[in-house]
């Protein structure tokens, strides 16, 4: 991996990236929107953290503010020991190297007039020295289309001669061209059919194997989050709800709002039948604009008490068997392992 900015001596076992209270708004006013409210996230080094939450929760604005590209109101950022936000001129532009992004489109997110060998080392326009020489872009363009499985003849083919797919393979040696620690991934596959949403998570699994990248992976898709995801943060209305390791969040859901997420995904015994009878949630999300008191979930959850209108809740944490980071969720009335409120 390409180094970055030097930090206050960061041992392996701290996280890669650490998010504390981050709060972020637009407008003022009675048009003021928290999209972001006190949101603390942790990915360690070569993991990847699934996010999740209907539209709206805020998932999109908080990939924003790992990319730099928005300022939080309050809060820290802290990525390799380092304040993002801190850094001015050629740090700010050593650290950028550092976070990549896979955009949702992989049409879109290409330039239909530019080849994939083009695409790939656009970064490199900005950041001249990390591959000096036509000669090294050129080796270096053929190893990334090897790394994300195309062949080194696709490197003159323009986005519309290749398949959605392989448009997004495209994406990725592009994100991978500066050899980034850590990648957000925004919807990388939902705009693919389910045949190549597979080998797309399965390129991104190899990659993480074989570079140790870290990923940041935001899905409404529950299924996919549970392939590639270490842990998983749940989000609603700007909050962080729940959070824990992948297996555990989909097992034994502590906060009504993922357990009923999770009820609607179509995960099947191996014997046949459905694993758990889907909860349909009443009503609509409220408006960001007008946030319910108390617990914001409060007035789509059958266990709401007056409690939850007057108070809000806190945040309650369980162990896990390994004895590693516990398994949290921010409710009154936190779901016990094995129970329900359907």
């Amino acid at each position: 991996m390409t180094p970055g900015p030097a930090a206050e001596g960061p041992r392996e076992d701290t996280p890669l990236l650490e998010v504390r209270g981050v709060t972020k708004a637009f407008g003022s006013g009675r048009r003021r929107l928290t999209a972001l409210d006190g949101v603390d996230i942790e990915v360690g080094r070569g993991t990847t953290l699934g996010l999740v939450g209907e539209s709206g929760c805020g998932k999109s604005t908080l990939a924003r503010v790992l990319l730099g590209l928005e300022r939080p109101d309050a809060g820290t950022v802290r990525f390799d020991g380092t304040d993002p936000f801190a850094l001015r001129g050629k740090e700010l532009l050593a650290w950028r190297r550092r976070v990549q992004m896979v955009f949702q489109d992989p049409f879109a997110s290409l330039n239909a007039r530019m080849s994939a060998a083009d695409l790939i080392g656009e970064p490199w326009r900005t950041h001249r020295d990390v591959v000096p020489g036509a000669g090294a872009r050129e080796k270096r363009i053929r190893e990334l289309l090897d790394l994300v499985g195309l062949r080194t003849g696709d490197a003159h083919r323009y986005p519309n001669e290749f398949s959605g797919g392989q448009r997004q393979r495209i994406g990725i040696a592009r994100a991978l061209a500066l050899d980034p620690d850590l990648v957000v991934c925004d919807e990388p596959v939902s705009a693919l059919d389910l045949s190549v949403q597979a080998q797309v998570l399965n390129v991104l699994s190899d990659l993480r194997t074989r570079l140790g990248v870290t990923y940041v992976f935001i899905s409404h898709d529950l299924s996919v989050v549970r392939h590639i995801s270490d842990r998983v943060t749940v989000m609603y209305l700007g909050k962080v709800v729940e959070h824990g390791a992948t297996d555990e969040v989909f097992e034994t859901p502590r906060h009504p709002y993922t357990e009923a997420l999770m009820s609607a995904a179509p995960v099947l015994h191996p014997g046949g039948g459905s694993r758990r009878e889907e909860i349909q949630l009443r009503g609509e999300v409220p408006s960001p604009f007008d946030i319910p008191s108390g617990c914001r979930f409060r007035t789509r959850c059958p266990r709401a008490e007056e409690r939850c209108a007057n108070e809000a809740p806190p945040v309650a944490a369980r162990g896990t068997a390994d004895g590693g980071e516990p398994h949290t969720a921010l409710c009154h009335f936190p779901l016990a392992a094995g129970s329900s409120w359907a």
